[in-house]
């Protein structure tokens, strides 16, 4: 192997490990403390990966030099605006799991990639073009789909894809870095996620059980972790191979709710996800398209 192929292949590693973990191994981690409420988990998630944040930071060099932000008002307002978005998706994200609802959270995260093309066209001015507005389209009919035949919206799908959707658009004016801002938001949300704690009072899981208590503290590990992984593996790859390794995360989710967690999926559920799967096949062409263009653009011509 060359040593211009590490690179790359060290960077696909990463960033298929972290869609993994977000993939298989979470909704499995989340089925098995089931027992466990919905807001007590996301309270644990958020105190548990304060460690490993730290942890991280002072490995990178980087947790003398967080402190500061906790003196700029700009930042600290738009970091706790942006975790408590991020605690949204995380709640309804476990809420979908431990309600055996995780079909339905695979097609948020599906249909995330054509939110963040909508939120684009209404919050930046960015115009999509034709292969993405076609995507929307397709999109869109498989929700008036699933509306239509459940009575209602989906709206797990819909607050997953829109939350994190919105959240990224808004982490990227928050003036730090990936690890920084994942501290700064998870140390925001540390009082209201001790409030639960203590609010519970005899209902606390956490005491119920050795193993439930170990299960608990990993969710700090198991949030952090992936978020490594991806941010080394990004560094290493090009945007376009990162717009299509992140299917593999709720394709994984996906399968795993229909074959092992064996929950239900219908004929018209079929249909809806095939619009949403030939919509990100469109967008994803698209994006490939672009990247050749955007690389071809930067090699040297030839005289």
């Amino acid at each position: 192997m060359s040593a211009g192929a590490a690179g790359p292949n060290k960077g696909f590693a990463y960033a298929l490990g972290a869609f993994a973990i977000w993939g298989l191994v979470m909704p499995v981690y989340m089925k098995v403390l089931d027992v466990v409420p919905p807001l007590e988990i996301l309270a644990h998630r958020v105190l548990w990966a304060i460690p490993c944040a730290a942890l991280i930071l002072w490995w990178q060099g980087g947790l003398g030099r967080v402190w500061r932000h906790f003196r700029e008002w700009r930042t600290l307002a738009l970091a706790a605006l942006t975790a408590t978005i991020i605690s949204i998706n995380w709640g309804v994200y476990i809420y979908a799991i431990v309600t055996d609802r995780t079909v339905e959270a695979a097609l948020g995260y599906y249909i995330n990639p054509l939110v963040n093309v909508l939120l684009g066209a209404i919050v930046l001015g960015e115009r999509p073009n034709r292969p993405q507005s076609f995507a929307l389209g397709l999109a869109v009919i498989a929700v008036l789909i699933l509306t239509v035949r459940a009575g209602g919206l989906p709206w797990i799908s819909l607050t997953l894809a829109f939350s994190f959707g919105t959240y990224g658009l808004l982490r990227k004016m928050v003036p730090v870095g990936a690890t920084e801002g994942f501290f700064l938001e998870v140390m925001i949300l540390a009082p209201p996620a001790l409030a639960i704690i203590f609010a519970l009072a005899g209902e606390n899981h956490f005491f119920t059980s050795a193993s439930v208590a170990a299960l608990l503290v990993g969710t700090g590990p198991i949030t952090a972790i992936p978020l490594i992984l991806f941010a080394a593996g990004a560094r290493l790859l090009h945007y376009s191979t990162i717009g299509i390794l992140q299917y593999v995360a709720p394709t994984l989710i996906f399968l795993t709710a229909v074959f092992i967690f064996g929950e239900p999926f219908n004929a018209w559920q079929f249909v809806a996800f095939g619009f949403i799967w030939a919509a990100l096949a469109i967008y994803t062409w698209a994006l490939v398209q672009k990247g050749r263009e955007a690389r071809r653009r930067l090699r040297p011509q030839g005289v």
